[in-house]
């Protein structure tokens, strides 16, 4: 089976090195990849946000599964469009990752079907998130909704300690659940 692993991290690195030493495995590419990963795995320079060389790669190294790791091509779609060129791959669909992508998005859907979940609001300004913050006091989380690369939360320990100066528009505060664990 040729294999072709989409990412660069952590993630991904632990991803080849069990494929690399699977009996399945007959090829095993990573794009981009790292020096680690290069251990494992053929590193072939290829641009992640651009579908069509993607397509095009796996279609030439005729590969057989695409195992996809990061969540913005996941939320790009990449899924939906490897499987409409007839390529396999592993991950949620673009309309499955919004899960990941958009934490205002998750809340809403869990609130919506009764899943519990910690309580929350949605802004679209950091000045009425602020307020909200300063009214229900700390410690609360504050997340950006989006794609932020891991980076898109913190843990507001005052109601003033600039929790909101690097967040992007879309902002969801969660109530702060201490001595909770929470295993998904």
């Amino acid at each position: 089976m040729n294999i072709l692993i989409l990412g660069s991290g952590g993630r991904e690195h632990a991803l080849a090195w069990k494929m690399a030493a699977s009996p399945l495995a007959d090829k095993l590419y990573c794009a981009p990849g790292n020096a680690g990963i290069a251990r494992e795995a053929e590193c072939v320079a290829l641009n992640v946000a651009d579908h069509a060389a993607v397509i095009a790669f796996c279609q030439k190294a005729k590969i057989d599964l695409v195992v996809v790791g990061p969540e913005v091509p996941l939320c790009a779609g990449i899924v939906d469009d490897l499987e409409k060129a007839g390529i396999k791959a592993f991950g949620p669909s673009k309309w499955a990752a919004r899960l990941e992508g958009s934490k205002g998005f998750t809340k809403d859907l869990c609130k919506a079907n009764k899943i519990p979940t910690a309580a929350y609001e949605r802004f679209k300004g950091a000045a009425a998130a602020k307020d909200y913050v300063r009214a229900q006091g700390a410690p609360i989380v504050v997340k950006a909704d989006g794609l932020a690369a891991g980076k898109g939360v913190t843990v507001a320990t005052t109601g003033a300690d600039g929790a909101f100066g690097w967040l992007c528009w879309r902002i969801t505060t969660i109530t702060c659940l201490l001595n909770v664990l929470w295993s998904t």
